[in-house]
C-alpha cells in the first residue's frame, strides 16, 4: 500500500501538469482566464488526491487489522474511520479481535484449570511429543516413577538404567521405579493391563493418542489399585468366611452333641467292642474341635476388634516376644536379638493386636530359615527414630523373597508354606493398617529379608 499511494499521486500530477501548461498559454492574451483554469486545475488536483487518500482508506485499516493479528494484541481496537463509509468494515474488525481476545481468555482458563487438574490429579499422566518423548509429567507420575526433569527424553532411557533421569532414589526404588518404566514403555497402544512392580503393588496403565497439528502423540495414564484390590479381597474374604463358619460351625455343635449322646451307648456293648467304640468316637470328637479350632483362626481376622490405642513402650513388647521365642531359636540354632534399638517416645498403639502381629512376624522368620535348609541362621531387630516415623525392622536370613515379590504373601489364602493357611500375614496386614501404619516386605542385603514398619510418631 505504501508503494500505491505515491504511484496514484505521481499519476494525477501527470495528468494535471500539461494542463498547467497549456493554461500557462492564456496569461499573455487572457489573464482572467488564465488565472480560473489554474484555480479549476488546484481544485481538481485537491480532489483527486482527497479521492486517492478515501480510496486508500481500507487498505490501511487492513494493515492496521494484519499487524493486531500478528501481534496478537486482540484486546486492542481499530479507531473510528473518518468517513461512514467504513463504519461497517472497522466494526467487522473489532467484532473479530473481541471475540478473539474472548476465545484467548477461555484457552488460557481452560489450560490453567487443566494444568492445576493434572498436578492434582491421583492419577499418574505421561504426554509424549511427535518423536516419543517425554513432553510432560504430571506429579504423579514424577512421584511414581521418581523421574527428575525428564522432559526431551524417552521413557525407554530410564528403563534402561540412563543415568541423570530420576530424582534420588534409593537402590531399590531405582530398581522399582525402572522395571515399572519398562512396563509402560512397552504398552502397545489402545491397551489397558494390569502390571506389577516389584514389591507387589498393582496399577492399571492405558496408552492412547491425540492428534495435535495433524500428528499422533501418545499419552499413558497409570492408576494404582493396590488398596482398592486389597479392599475388595478382605471383604470377598469376610463373606465367604462368614458363610463357612455358620455352615461349619453349626454342623459342628450338632456333630458334638451327637458324638455325646454316643458315649452313653459304651455300657451296651460287649466289652471287647466298648473300647474300640469309644476310641472311634473320642477321635471324631477331636476332629470335630479341630474343625472348628480351623475355622476360628480364619474368622479371626474378620471378627477383629477395632484398636484401643494407650501409650505403649514398642521396646518392651518386642522384648516379651524375644523372650517368648529364645529357646526356640536357640535350639534350632537361630541367633536372635537386637541389633539396634533406638530410645522412643511411647507411642499410641493396641499393645495386644501389635503383639500378636509381631509375633506372626517372628515366627513367620523362623520358619524361612529353617525352610531354606539353614544349620545356623539369624534373626535380627532394629529399633530406629527417624523423626517424624518409628521403624521397626525384623532382618532374617532366610531369603523368603528370592523368587518372587512379596505382596501376594498378604492375600487371603495365598501361603508358600507346606500345610499353610495363608492368614497369619493377611492378620499382620490388618493390624497394621488399622494402625495407621505403613510397611514393606522385601529383599535386603544379599541372602536377607526384611520386615520394615513405619509407625506414626506422637
Amino acid at each position: 500500500m505504501m508503494r500505491l499511494r505515491p504511484r496514484l499521486g505521481t499519476y494525477i500530477l501527470a495528468l494535471h501538469v500539461p494542463l498547467f501548461g497549456c493554461a500557462a498559454l492564456l496569461l499573455p492574451a487572457r489573464p482572467l482566464l488564465f488565472v480560473g483554469a489554474e484555480g479549476l486545475l488546484l481544485a481538481s488536483l485537491g480532489l483527486g488526491w482527497r479521492l486517492v487518500r478515501q480510496a486508500l482508506e481500507p487498505l490501511g485499516y487492513t494493515r492496521r487489522f494484519h499487524e493486531l493479528l500478528q501481534d496478537q494484541h486482540y484486546a486492542n481496537r481499530l479507531a473510528a474511520p473518518a468517513s461512514r463509509e467504513l463504519d461497517d468494515l472497522v466494526d467487522t474488525f473489532n467484532a473479530m479481535l473481541a471475540a478473539l481476545h474472548r476465545e484467548r481468555l477461555a484457552i488460557g482458563e481452560q489450560q490453567g484449570f487443566l494444568d492445576r487438574l493434572l498436578e492434582a490429579t491421583p492419577v499418574a499422566v505421561l504426554v509424549f511429543d511427535f518423536d516419543g518423548a517425554i513432553s510432560l509429567v504430571n506429579a504423579s507420575a514424577g512421584e511414581l516413577l521418581g523421574l527428575d526433569r525428564p522432559e526431551g527424553k524417552r521413557l525407554s532411557a530410564w528403563a534402561d538404567g540412563a543415568a541423570g533421569f530420576a530424582r534420588h532414589l534409593d537402590a531399590r526404588g531405582h530398581a522399582r521405579s525402572r522395571q515399572l518404566a519398562a512396563q509402560l514403555d512397552a504398552l502397545p497402544l489402545g491397551e489397558s493391563r494390569l502390571l506389577t512392580d516389584p514389591d507387589g503393588r498393582r496399577y492399571r496403565a492405558q496408552r492412547g493418542q491425540f492428534y495435535d497439528r495433524g500428528f499422533a502423540r501418545h499419552f499413558i495414564m497409570v492408576e494404582e489399585l493396590t488398596a482398592e484390590l486389597e479392599d475388595s479381597e478382605r471383604a470377598t474374604y469376610a463373606r465367604l468366611i462368614r458363610v463357612l463358619a455358620h455352615e461349619v460351625n453349626n454342623t459342628v455343635a450338632a456333630t458334638g452333641s451327637v458324638l455325646d449322646s454316643l458315649l452313653y451307648y459304651r455300657d451296651q456293648l460287649h466289652e471287647r467292642d466298648a473300647g474300640d467304640f469309644a476310641t472311634a468316637i473320642v477321635a471324631v470328637k477331636r476332629r470335630n474341635a479341630s474343625l472348628g479350632e480351623f475355622i476360628d483362626r480364619f474368622t479371626k481376622v474378620v471378627k477383629m476388634p477395632p484398636p484401643e490405642p494407650r501409650p505403649t513402650d514398642l521396646k518392651a513388647v518386642v522384648d516379651d516376644i524375644l523372650w517368648l521365642n529364645r529357646e526356640q531359636c536357640s535350639s534350632r540354632g537361630i541367633a536372635l536379638g537386637w541389633h539396634r534399638c533406638d530410645a522412643v517416645a511411647p507411642l499410641a498403639l493396641d499393645a495386644q493386636l501389635i503383639e500378636q502381629a509381631l509375633m506372626n512376624i517372628v515366627k513367620n522368620a523362623m520358619e524361612a530359615i529353617e525352610a531354606a535348609g539353614q544349620s545356623s541362621g539369624a534373626i535380627r531387630l532394629e529399633l530406629a527414630d527417624e523423626g517424624r516415623r518409628v521403624r521397626l525392622s525384623v532382618v532374617d536370613s532366610g531369603n523368603l523373597l528370592a523368587s518372587g515379590p512379596a505382596r501376594p504373601l498378604f492375600t487371603p489364602f495365598f501361603t508358600t508354606r507346606k500345610g499353610g493357611q495363608g492368614i497369619g500375614l493377611m492378620f499382620v496386614r490388618e493390624v497394621l493398617q488399622r494402625h495407621g501404619c505403613t510397611y514393606s516386605l522385601a529383599p535386603g542385603a544379599p541372602g536377607e529379608t526384611r520386615f520394615d514398619i513405619w509407625f506414626p510418631a506422637q
